[in-house]
């Protein structure tokens, strides 16, 4: 056995000699950050994504080439036809697009960043800071949303959109602080994150060099959820009354064809729009978030048979 080791390897290395040069790129293994990248842009995503453009594009190109959406001519209650008789709910649907995503935005970036500055900062600091901030954290856990502003809506007679975006967003950042607070946890005891404390760096660029990309899926993940989470509680909030007055939303649309008996009357175009809006929007955000936990969360990565096959070929 020991004899013939050589002769293998000499056979070993002369099939693979320089006849049969071996590619340098097959050797090369994927950057982590090109790996989550690739393993995000997957045909669930991208009809995600594509779905929530077209939706965003609606709500931008419409309202500018629309007539006023408040315009009342002729009857009400008219079926859908060029002669726009009635309200043109085509222009309504526009606007009310345009401003639930807006909510739904603003409402993301609101909650974004309170749960990262209670979940981030108070884990990193730890001490009486961390437990401040994980106690005032619970106490907002268990605010709800709804009553709140139905209370808020009883006592305020015009309720702008900032209104409810505050309302919104600061009943809605807890859960996401938990989970940063976790991950920021595990985080501070990495080897580089002790090695950039010792040597000297300051606590906001440790946090936004060291720690913050590493949280960027998570984040990502709980932005998308948010918004979700926005666009449906004003959506609630605008068809019981207690909504944004004053403002087009899917809501609002929902809420006046309640108000006029739109189901009742056989008027399925004045609330059949804004609801599959709803729906089809919380569908394509879903499926961008459930692919940024397949990237997140490695156990919920499903892996092909088909590109099993061609890695081990590879190989």
């Amino acid at each position: 056995m020991a004899a013939n080791t050589p002769q293998t390897v000499q056979q070993t290395v002369s099939a693979a000699g320089p006849d049969r040069p071996v590619d340098d790129t097959q050797r090369r293994r994927p950057t982590p950050r090109f790996d989550a990248l690739r393993r995000l842009l997957t045909p669930r995503f991208v009809t995600g994504a594509s779905v929530v453009l077209l939706i965003v594009a609606f709500g931008l190109i419409v309202p500018v080439f629309s007539q006023d959406p408040r315009a009342l001519s002729g009857l009400g209650m008219a079926p859908p036809s060029p002669a726009h008789v009635g309200q043109d709910v085509f222009a309504q649907l526009g606007y009310a697009t345009r401003g639930s995503l807006l909510i739904g935005v603003l409402v993301g970036l609101l909650t974004l960043v309170l749960s990262a500055f209670f979940g981030i900062l108070g884990a990193y600091i730890g001490g009486i800071t961390d437990e401040a901030f994980s106690l005032f954290t619970n106490v907002v856990l268990v605010i709800p949303g709804l009553p709140l502003m139905i209370v808020i809506g009883s006592y305020v007679q015009r309720k702008s959109i900032l209104l409810v975006v505050l309302v919104l967003g600061i009943t809605g950042w807890a859960a996401g602080a938990r989970v940063l607070r976790a991950q920021t946890l595990s985080l501070r005891n990495r080897d580089y994150v002790l090695a950039s404390r010792v040597a000297g760096e300051r606590t906001w660029r440790v946090i936004c060099v060291e720690i913050l990309p590493n949280l960027l899926p998570v984040m990502s993940s709980g932005f998308v959820f948010a918004i979700i989470f926005a666009i449906l509680g004003e959506a609630g909030l605008s068809f019981i009354g207690v909504g944004a007055t004053g403002s087009l939303t899917w809501g609002t649309m929902l809420a006046n064809a309640q108000n006029g008996q739109a189901l009742l009357l056989g008027g399925w175009w004045w609330f059949v729009p804004p609801g599959l809006m709803i729906a089809v929007l919380g569908a394509g955000l879903s499926l961008i978030n459930f692919s940024i936990d397949e990237v997140v969360n490695p156990r919920l990565r499903t892996y092909r048979p088909a590109k099993l096959k061609k890695r081990a070929a590879l190989r």
